[in-house]
């Protein structure tokens, strides 16, 4: 009686399991927080992600004849990087988005301008609309051109510790090195603001 009890439970919990699997799709974004230290961190203090996760990175992916690909901005320009590739970036839980029903038909002109993208340079100054990207400006664009007009929203960005008119040091020894002014209520985007869209479902973890 044990031993089919115990079978009984195995076959239960592996069919839990196979439910909860998350079979990727064309324009499914994945969420990720990297450690990159503490520009992470002061990215991670002013934004906040579904459930209130942290995320400081994300792409979209790609499926060509059968493998998957995630479309990214990352390092110095947008690439299209293998998908075991871009889940080594971290080892702590990744999240899956997936656009609800009545958006996905804007996927195959989101990926298609995404995939025109590729090469333009990593937007490392975190500056809208000057021909680069980071990581959740390249999403947003890539639905802006698919849809007409904005699917996600900018919000104007802060590079203040929350509760201070004083800005994070490493945002300050930042742009000095790159010598631009911080551009403190500019219109931004982040992965984690995209992640608490209406247009999307959170799926799950990875």
């Amino acid at each position: 009686m044990k031993t089919k009890c115990f079978i009984l439970f195995f076959l239960l919990s592996f069919a839990g399991f196979s439910q909860n699997k998350i079979e990727l799709q064309n324009g499914d974004l994945i969420f990720q927080s990297m450690h990159c230290g503490p520009l992470c961190d002061a990215i991670n203090q002013v934004t906040e992600g579904y459930h209130g996760i942290d995320f400081n990175h994300m792409g979209i992916v790609v499926i060509k004849e059968g493998n998957i690909y995630v479309l990214e901005a990352s390092g110095t320009a947008v690439k299209l990087t293998p998908y075991e590739t871009f889940i080594t970036y971290t080892d702590l839980p990744m999240y899956v988005g997936r656009l609800k029903k009545r958006y996905r038909k804007l996927i195959p002109s989101a990926i298609a301008f995404g995939l025109q993208q590729l090469g333009v340079p990593y937007d490392d100054e975190y500056l809208y609309d000057n021909n680069k990207y980071y990581c959740s400006e390249l999403i947003y664009d890539c639905f802006l051109k698919a849809y007409g007009k904005p699917l996600f929203s900018l919000f104007p960005m802060t590079f203040k510790a929350p509760g201070s008119q004083n800005y994070f040091a490493v945002w300050e020894a930042y742009y000095q090195k790159l010598h631009v002014a911080i551009p403190e209520g500019q219109p931004g985007c982040n992965p984690g603001g995209i992640s608490t869209s209406r247009k999307i479902r959170i799926l799950g973890i990875l």
